[in-house]
């Protein structure tokens, strides 16, 4: 993430200052810190976390070389500083962070080098700890504009027996110039940086009543209540950090968490580049996320309001409760919300045909792409899941209506892919009719009963399956058009598994788009009769087959899609290009 994270803090005698900055460096380090990569001269200490490889910053360079990087240094002089505006002691190089897996350095110090970057940190600074204060003076907040940069800052206050108030004020920001992407990342910055901030309160305050138990300042103050305040700490106006603390390494620790801050929040959002517009897989998808949660929000609320009215069960009534729940549910499993199995039975469209045979596979994928009711009956769960995985990829997403595994049989309009156990009887309706096919597994009666060539599958051997139907398909039928072309891509062997996926994914979107085209000459222009026959027949899918699966595939397409043309006809300027 290009940003740069920085603790601040109000000095008593200099204002607002900074205490500590880490920065993100994808170039060469700066001038005067070239040999900072040398085994050798250039590093210290090197630990390793998590892949980045830390060590501290040590400049080789001559007296003179020194003295001129100091004199043009963009921070504050020595004589404007105190002990509180100081983090690393005279002389320290700071420290640098390697990450190996995207060559990125993160380099922190008390002040950026460059003077614009300082000037922009100063300028948060000073904001951060003045004008830019959340109610309470100890929060987050978020400031900034196109030139200086946006801000998130996270104000709090440390305990210092010996400050004005028995308390100082400090702050946490960091600083990029894209305002979206801060705004994204607030949860997960207020989160971090509150858990940093905890830290130094925590070891602060053991440090404060450490004090407090051995000298009570406060009776000691109203002793001598008409004393000039600075006069009574004796010199002691300003701590470091460190001090109030009692932590050497507080620094070393300070630039690992903010090294981790930049990485981690760098790599929990990615930009995607979308060539075209989303697909409507795409777009039904996230339609169905979004109804997912929106389930999830109200059922929580549910669940609360349940728990406030609910009385209070006699001891062993709740366990007898729980019990009941996934009996209940077990017939339904989230309808198309099932995970898949990690290692599945069938691998492929292919190996599924295979295995059950050219004529059974045509006549069930011909009854899948038609919308038609497939049920599988079998013992092994794991078998029927794997098979409705494969299966469902020859539809659009909009289209797969799945219950995975039920003790009773579920209507058509429920489900088009239903997997039942052996013993559940189907009602004779179903058996005789046309819109249905059944595959049932049986145990084998020998060893290996399908054909030779087959993919190895040791777990297959031991089933038979039996492709039913009312209405089978003729083996001289023509059938929809892109149940041939994927058949033509499974039988020839020089195509991949992987590229006989991306043909069936250009297929999927070749008949959506003729789906499109229809849906809206159909149900928003309301076209005649006759001039859809004309449309098919220039879409070529006038065959019987083709305009049963693009009217079947048009429930698929995603309410997005179907919103957006019905504004659009409804549009004013619509409405005057037909008139």
């Amino acid at each position: 993430m290009n940003a740069i994270v920085a603790l601040c803090h109000f000095c008593e005698l200099h204002g607002p200052r900074t205490l500590f900055c880490t920065e993100v460096l994808h170039a060469p380090l700066p001038q005067g810190a070239g040999n900072e990569d040398s085994p050798g001269q250039g590093e210290q200490a090197e630990e390793e976390e998590g892949g980045i490889q830390m060590s501290s910053r040590m400049r080789a360079h001559s007296p003179a070389e020194g003295a001129s990087v100091e004199s043009s240094s963009p921070g504050p002089k020595k004589s404007d500083m105190c002990e509180g505006c100081r983090s690393l002691a005279a002389g320290h190089p700071g420290y640098i962070s390697h990450d190996k897996e995207t060559s990125i350095k993160y380099v922190s110090h008390q002040h950026p080098s460059h003077p614009q970057l300082f000037s922009i940190v100063r300028q948060a600074c000073v904001r951060s700890l003045s004008c830019e204060v959340c109610p309470g003076r100890e929060g987050p907040i978020f400031f900034g504009d196109e030139q200086h940069g946006f801000v998130f800052s996270h104000t709090f206050f440390i305990k210092d027996s010996l400050a004005r108030g028995f308390q100082r004020w400090y702050s946490v920001i960091t600083i990029m110039m894209d305002r979206i992407y801060l705004i994204n990342s607030w949860p997960f910055l207020l989160g971090k940086v509150r858990g940093i901030i905890d830290e130094l309160q925590g070891k602060a305050l053991k440090v404060f009543e450490a004090e407090q138990f051995g000298c009570p300042q406060r009776a000691q103050r109203m002793n001598t209540a008409f004393t000039p305040f600075l006069h009574q700490r004796n010199g002691n106006a300003a701590r470091s950090l460190t001090s109030l603390t009692s932590d050497d390494n507080l620094w070393a620790c300070l630039h690992t968490s903010f090294a981790w801050l930049l990485k981690a929040c760098g790599s929990r959002l990615t930009e995607k580049l979308l060539e075209g517009a989303p697909t409507e897989d795409t777009l039904v998808q996230m339609e169905k996320l979004a109804d997912l949660e929106e389930e999830s929000e109200t059922w929580d609320n549910s669940e609360a309001e349940e728990e406030e009215k609910a009385p209070v069960l006699p001891e062993g009534a709740e366990g007898r409760e729980l019990t009941q729940g996934p009996a209940e549910s077990s017939s339904l499993s989230g309808c198309g919300s099932w995970q898949p199995r990690k290692l599945p039975v069938f691998k492929s469209l292919r190996h599924m045909r295979q295995v059950l045979g050219a004529p059974s596979f045509r006549m069930l994928a011909w009854h899948v792409l038609m919308g038609n009711q497939v049920i599988w009956k079998s013992r092994d769960v794991d078998l029927v899941q794997s098979a409705f995985e494969v299966l469902r990829t020859m539809l659009p997403v909009g289209c797969v209506r799945i219950i995975p595994y039920s003790s009773q049989y579920e209507e058509a309009y429920r489900c088009n892919f239903l997997g039942l156990s052996p013993h559940v009887q189907i009602p004779p309706h179903v058996l005789s009719s046309e819109f249905a096919v059944i595959v049932e597994v049986h145990a084998a009666a020998r060893s290996t009963l399908h054909p030779v060539g087959c993919e190895d599958d040791q777990s297959l051997s031991k089933y038979e399956f039996v492709v039913t139907s009312g209405s089978p398909v003729a083996a001289d039928r023509v059938g929809p058009t892109i149940l041939n072309k994927i058949e033509a891509a499974l039988t020839n062997q020089n195509l991949s598994v992987d590229v006989v996926d991306q043909c069936l994914v250009c297929l999927k979107e070749e008949w959506m788009n003729k789906v499109k085209v229809l849906f809206k000459f159909t149900k928003v222009d309301s076209r005649p009769k006759e001039d859809t026959q004309k449309l098919l027949s220039i879409l070529g899918a006038s065959e019987e087959d083709n305009v049963k699966l693009l009217k079947f595939w048009m429930t698929g397409l995603s309410k997005t899609y179907k919103s957006h043309l019905m504004s659009t006809v409804r549009s004013p300027t619509a409405l005057e290009s037909r008139s």
